[in-house]
Formats: structure tokens, sequence, C-alpha cells
């Protein structure tokens, strides 16, 4: 820890056995890379959790899917929740979307007085054209908003709001793999019923039928690190009062907590 972060370096292991399966990409499956080490060499690793990926969890630790309302340790700060035509039924949040307080569903729902919650923004922001952003007052704007967005970073990328601020996260996070070893196996999807198909008739593989055998790839590794970053220097840098600043941080090292 120094006055400007919080590092957090946690050695995890797989709860079965020795092999994992690790988060894969789109057109790049599994995240491989080679790390150089110190004596010159390089050693196989893999990352198993993403920045976005972590995010996401992190986040997850502080939302009850059950009840689609933050958990009751922070049900008394402000959130964006967004419902369908029926008012009562719960569709999504500033909580649970991607952009948080700047997705789609959010900036073009309206409030219950009839407000568009693009224009609300722009408001609360206080963004106009040919002023410089004033990122102070926009950190206040958000905290009043969605404090979470503070600390989960926030992009408000639409040309409606001059200036389009971002906020960076203030946690990052990351699970890598070092010195990992591909872990063939294989199995069978079995039908005991047809045993024998033809794909150019109805009803062959193509539709779930028939016996199919896969192969799959996980691995093992030396060691499994998840690695957390508290940006305080960020948290500092809102210039918020000293109960608000000390409440991000404290949201930070709760989500780390409860996803360890």
């Amino acid at each position: 820890m120094s006055s400007n972060r919080i590092v957090l370096r946690v050695p995890l292991e797989p709860l079965t056995g020795s092999r994992f399966q690790p988060t894969g990409f789109p057109d790049l499956g599994p995240a491989v890379f080679e790390r150089p080490l110190r004596d010159g060499g390089t050693e196989r690793c893999l990352l198993i959790e993403s920045n976005q990926s972590m995010a996401n969890r992190l986040e997850g630790t502080a939302w009850d899917d059950g009840t689609q309302t933050p958990v009751a340790l922070f049900e008394a700060l402000p959130w964006i929740r967004v419902s369908g035509t029926n008012p009562d039924r719960y569709l999504t949040s500033s909580r649970t979307e991607a952009h948080r307080l700047a997705s789609a569903f959010v900036k073009e729902s309206v409030t219950s007085d009839g407000q568009a919650m693009v224009d609300l923004i722009l408001e609360r922001l206080n963004l106009r054209d040919d002023t410089p952003l004033a990122p102070r007052e926009i950190a206040r704007a958000v905290f009043e908003l969605d404090p979470f967005c503070l600390i989960h970073g926030v992009f408000f990328a639409d040309k409606r709001w001059p200036g389009q601020p971002k906020i960076t996260r203030a946690i990052t996070a990351s699970i890598e793999a070092h010195g990992i070893l591909d872990a063939v196996s294989g199995g069978v999807k079995r039908d005991l019923v047809r045993h024998s198909i033809n794909d150019k008739d109805d009803g062959g593989s193509k539709e779930g039928y028939g016996s199919i055998p896969f192969s799959r790839v996980e691995y093992t590794a030396r060691e499994i690190i998840a690695t957390f970053v508290v940006d305080l220097a960020l948290l500092d840098s809102f210039g918020l009062e000293p109960p608000a600043r000390e409440l991000l941080e404290l949201i930070a090292l709760w989500e780390i907590r409860t996803l360890l």
C-alpha cells in the first residue's frame, strides 16, 4: 500500500482438483501469453479473468439478483432504476448496465416527472458548449446519482452531453495464471435412444441427436494470482467531502473482500 494506491495480490487455487477453465474471448479463445522472467527467460501464462470481467464480478457483490435491488448494506445509497411500461416491473438499472449511468436504457428513459434522463444528466453535470469541463463538479453530481459510478467508471459518450466526460475506474482487477500447462480431456454426449444418425435426414447431430464425442482443453498452473488495485489518488481528485471520499474507498475494499 502507498499513499496513492492499495495493491492486493491474492494467491488462488482450483477448488476441485488442479485443473481450471479460463474465460474465452471471441475469435481468440483462451488468452495465452508469454511473460518475461527476471533470468531472461519467459513462461507461458494465461489471463483467466479480464479487467472487464472482474469489474462485473465486483459490482455483482453489491447487487441482489433475487430482488433486483442493491444488497441491504447499500440500499440507502442513490441509484437509477429503469422500469418497463409497467412502473412496478424492473427492467434494468445504473448498477447492472455495462455503461452504468451512460447506458442507453438509462439515458433514453424518462423520469416519473416526465423529464428525459439525458436532459437530467446534462443539467446535473452542468455540461455546456464553449465551457471547459469541471471534473470535481461532475464527480459530485455523479456521486449524487450513483456513487458506484465513481468506483467502476462511466463514460458519457453522447453528443448530447457536451465534452462527453469520462470517469476512469478507481478499482481495477484481473486474475492471471503463471507457468501454465495444457490439460487435455474429452467426453461424449450419449444418446441412448437414437443409435444411428444421418445428418442428411432430419434428426441428426445438428439437431442434437446421436452420441457425439468432444474434446476439451483446460489448464494447470504453477500459480494463480488475483490482483486488485484501488486508486486512492483518483478518489482524492474527486474533491468530495471526507465522509463521501471514505465511503468510496470502503465500498471498493468491501467488494474485494466479499468477492474473495
